[in-house]
């Protein structure tokens, strides 16, 4: 009699604990969502004022003066976007992960609830994520406003936002891989020596292509998850006649890389947590 009926509650169990899952990432998710909308002045204050004025500076004042070509503020504008979606979501996962875990022990609470710790582990990159995509539409509106010149295919809003989602993703699997396998001590060296190298191998400032000649450093740039952001918001918003990677080659290699560094990431978030 127990052997027919086992199977019948199985099913059940796994219901049960989907939705008690569920509710749980429901409700950190909730609490995350509270605690920025307390502060969000001063979290768009240190999302916006780096990103403004590199869009000032390199699409205003350097066009004005002759420097550079009118053309390139439309190429920068989508780069400029990627970027800041990219390192608000790193910054937003990582930090939060390294306080939690060595000072505030805020972490230990929330793995007392009811379900997997890779259940809290999602929700922070999913929180970090969104953070980062905040970032990053918060320029939208900014970069039209300062520059001349710009202008976007309607067409392209959708698949780009797809783009800048994925984007944000990946940068939070960066962010939880730091954010747990590095010591509390270091987190300003990794940062700078992370950060820097991959504003500056992502495309932001130049189309891929344009490497050509320039091989070893395209093959770098390759690497970045960064890159295939940047030039995915290039080649569904800009009607340009600037070569940029196409758009399904853009979002399989985001995928893929996404993947990785989430599946690393919860990795290396079981070990702290049991440590």
């Amino acid at each position: 009699m127990t052997a027919t009926t086992a199977p019948e509650h199985a099913p059940q169990r796994e219901t049960s604990d989907l939705r008690t899952a569920t509710r749980v990432f429901g409700s950190l998710l909730s609490r995350d969502f509270y605690v920025i909308g307390q502060d969000f002045s001063t979290f768009l204050v240190k999302t916006l004022l780096q990103p403004f004025a590199m869009l000032f500076i390199f699409g205003v004042v350097l066009v004005e003066l002759g420097f550079v070509a009118p053309e390139f503020a439309q190429l920068l504008f989508p780069g400029v976007i990627a970027l800041n979606t990219f390192i608000g979501a790193l910054q937003s996962t990582a930090m939060p992960m390294v306080m939690d875990f060595s000072f505030t022990k805020e972490i230990e609470d929330r793995l007392l609830a009811p379900v997997s710790g890779n259940v809290v582990a999602l929700e922070k990159v999913v929180f970090g994520a969104f953070r980062g995509l905040l970032s990053g539409l918060a320029m939208v509106p900014i970069g039209f406003l300062i520059m001349d010149g710009v202008s976007w295919e309607v067409s392209g809003l959708l698949p780009g936002l797809m783009v800048l989602v994925l984007c944000a993703l990946s940068a939070s699997g960066v962010g939880m891989i730091i954010g747990t396998f590095v010591p509390p001590q270091k987190i300003d060296i990794v940062f700078t020596s992370t950060i820097t190298p991959l504003m500056f191998t992502g495309a932001t400032w130049f189309p891929w292509h344009g490497l050509d000649d320039l091989l070893w450093f395209q093959i770098v740039c390759g690497f970045n998850p960064l890159t295939y952001a940047s030039e995915g918001l290039r080649d569904v918003l800009l009607d340009s006649p600037i070569q940029s990677i196409p758009l399904w080659v853009d979002v399989l290699a985001i995928v893929g890389m996404t993947t990785a560094l989430i599946v690393a990431g919860l990795v290396g978030f079981r070990k702290r947590a049991v440590s």
